[in-house]
């Protein structure tokens, strides 16, 4: 009443007073904050902001669009707000979550990009989707070094993941290498977690029985049989005079616990072996997968170099026959020759083969093997797994957005420009003019007569909702209010039916979390 009645005392007690949102204070803010404090109402509603249109149409005229590093129409790779190799993935109650590798960009002293030495790679990313378009990114684990999970631990590379129930409770396992020389696992209640570090240490070791003499003590996969047991393959590297049987590989079973080994690891011959294992059970068949060396020259298997191969068995622990080849090194499809690191996931009864490329590195103009997930579909015929193509297309969503209900503004599958801030229950960040978000397929079957943002920025911004482009036809704007704190702000929309790319398109410096249709 006295800021209405004479002056408010600045700007942020004005904001405050502004409970229905609509960009002033009037008797309708008085009637709602009475109400409140009544207890008539619990929440105060939002009211339709006019928005100058035509003062909105010529802002964003002026502003171009932040390049993508993804190509339109394609759904590879995965995301581009940051790197991500080596994708571990597991699927989890009909969703999909993939472990990445965090590659960071090296420099020289003359601050040139060098070649990727993996030595600060210290986290790992985590994304998921149920739709394989539209990926939530959950932010990076900080697993090893001095702010990390595993403070013993110097590095994070090649994550695998699992889950399973232990005593009527669903546990979850981040299992990653500190460098060559150890595999170790993290823990969690939740597939994006928080993460503990149950052992201290890493779980296998070179003093691990049968484990001294591996070239490189790394590259864990994991599978969860049928019965609920645990097993877990590792190692690579090729000993001088070894190229053609390495004998470098291992499979274990684990303890009911899953940080424990219920056995002597036994090795895997596996031909021409170099990196990189897999292990999965596909019907009654199981199967070890791995990367090929560098030198199959000859060979008489008729694999290719740097190739993901595949070996089957009737047993978990073996012995393995050889298969075939089920995936070319990359480079085959994309121009940029690299390590080859895969995961398999059975996801609706489908398969799928999730691998690494240097696309966003070749997109941003640097060279240094920095890389990014990718996935196709795996088809089969019998227990021969069919040679997979990769391509920028990738796999066609398989279910649309439900626009109302409150997503995540992390949820997308495109984006230009911006990052995502926090662990688990993220914020999409470092907005700036020009940036924008794309969520492919929501369905707006029910039309839509506003969206409500939960956004916040230090000075203000405009946000442009369009359909088709960043550039595409405006259906409504919203106006972030100056302040920095998370509000809520609704934009007035036309023209949402069917179903539509939806992209949120900024005219400054941002920050959102999520979005909801009404």
């Amino acid at each position: 009443r006295q800021g209405i009645s004479s002056a408010f005392s600045g700007n942020v007690a004005s904001l405050a007073a502004d409970v229905d949102q609509s960009g002033s204070v009037n008797g309708t803010d008085l009637q709602l904050i009475q109400d409140y404090l009544l207890g008539k109402i619990t929440e105060f509603p939002i009211a339709e902001k006019i928005v100058d249109t035509a003062a909105m149409e010529k802002l964003f005229a002026g502003i171009t669009p932040t390049a993508s590093y993804k190509v339109e129409g394609e759904n590879n790779p995965l995301f581009t707000q940051r790197f991500g190799a080596d994708p571990g993935v597991m699927e989890y109650n009909g969703r999909v979550y993939v472990y990445t590798t965090n590659d960071v960009i090296e420099y020289d002293s003359n601050g040139n990009v060098t070649e990727n030495t993996y030595a600060q790679v210290n986290k790992i990313n985590c994304i998921s989707s149920d739709d394989m378009v539209n990926w939530t990114d959950h932010g990076a684990i900080p697993v090893a070094g001095t702010e990390g999970i595993a403070k013993w631990a110097t590095c994070s590379w090649a994550p695998c993941a699992a889950h399973k129930t232990i005593n009527g409770k669903e546990k979850f396992f981040l299992y990653f290498c500190n460098g060559g020389n150890g595999v170790s696992v993290l823990t969690a209640d939740s597939p994006t977690g928080p993460w503990s570090d149950p052992l201290g240490k890493a779980l296998i070791t070179r003093e691990t029985p049968n484990c001294g003499d591996i070239t490189w003590l790394f590259d864990p996969a994991v599978m969860v049989d049928d019965d609920g047991t645990g097993y877990f393959c590792f190692g690579g590297g090729v000993p001088d005079g070894k190229d053609a049987m390495p004998g470098t590989s291992r499979v274990v079973k684990l303890g009911e616990d899953m940080i424990s080994l219920a056995g002597t690891p036994v090795t895997i011959e596996a031909p021409y072996l170099f990196e990189d294992s897999g292990i999965n059970k596909i019907g009654d068949t199981y199967y070890y997968t791995y990367c090929s060396n560098w030198n199959t020259s000859g060979n008489s298997y008729g694999m290719t170099s740097g190739a993901i191969e595949y070996m089957t068995a009737s047993n978990p622990l073996g012995p393995y026959t050889y298969g075939g080849e089920l995936f070319p090194n990359q480079g085959k499809f994309f121009g940029l020759y690299g390590n080859n690191h895969h995961s398999i996931c059975a996801v609706n009864g489908q398969l799928y083969l999730f691998y690494h490329n240097r696309g966003v590195e070749k997109a941003m103009g640097i060279e240094g093997n920095y890389r990014s997930p990718q996935v196709d579909q795996i088809t089969m015929t019998g227990t021969k797994i069919n040679m997979v193509t990769g391509t920028m297309k990738g796999i066609a969503q398989q279910k649309s957005v439900n626009p109302y209900v409150k997503n995540p503004a992390e949820m997308m599958s495109d984006q230009a420009g911006i990052n995502v801030r926090g662990l688990g229950d993220t914020v999409v960040t470092e907005i700036d003019k020009g940036d924008w978000i794309k969520v492919s397929g929501v369905d707006f079957s029910k039309g839509a007569s506003q969206i409500v943002l939960t956004a916040s920025s230090k000075s203000g911004c405009a946000v442009k909702i369009c359909t088709g482009s960043p550039t595409g036809k405006a259906v409504g704007y919203a106006e972030i209010p100056a302040g920095g704190k998370l509000s809520e702000v609704s934009a007035a929309v036309q023209g949402l039916t069917g179903n539509q790319d939806l992209y949120f398109v900024f005219s400054g410096q941002a920050e959102m979390d999520c979005w909801i249709a009404k």
